[in-house]
């Protein structure tokens, strides 16, 4: 945990956030609101599809502006805890309603959220390695 860039994390988690959580919470609204429409599982499922893509692109933030040498792990920290931290709130919600949660939903999220965070530490590496470099590293030396 000490070789990990915090910056680095706090950035991705913040770009996870909010291109993430906003898309996860219509998803979630859709499927809840209009279970008796047919169409709402493909809006669902594309608005979910979108929450992902925002745990990539966070994770992928991370995996660039880190400088430990760790993308990957960047990547894959940055989005597993971004998740953890707004499925928390979500789980406390829904509780706090008398929902219920299904538990295999949040971890087979989690585990689509973290091959994610491995994709977005990929990119970021990829970018890291064309010398593509973020604007706050390049005038360190």
């Amino acid at each position: 945990m000490k070789n990990l860039d915090w910056q680095a994390l706090k950035a991705g988690g913040m770009v996870a956030l909010i291109f993430a959580v906003p898309f996860s919470i219509a998803a979630r609204w859709v499927a809840d609101n209009h279970r008796d429409d047919a169409s709402s599982n493909g809006g669902a499922t594309w608005l979910s599809l979108l929450a992902l893509v925002g745990f990539v692109l966070g994770a992928g933030i991370a995996a660039w502006v880190q400088q430990r040498g760790l993308p990957l792990a960047h990547g894959m920290v940055c989005a597993t805890a971004t998740y953890l931290a707004a499925q928390t709130v979500f789980v406390a919600i829904k509780f706090a309603r008398g929902g219920s949660v299904s538990w295999l939903g949040v971890f087979f999220n989690l585990t689509t959220v973290v091959f994610a965070g491995l994709v977005g530490g990929m990119l970021g590496n990829a970018l890291q390695r064309r010398g593509i470099a973020p604007r706050s590293s390049r005038n360190t030396p």
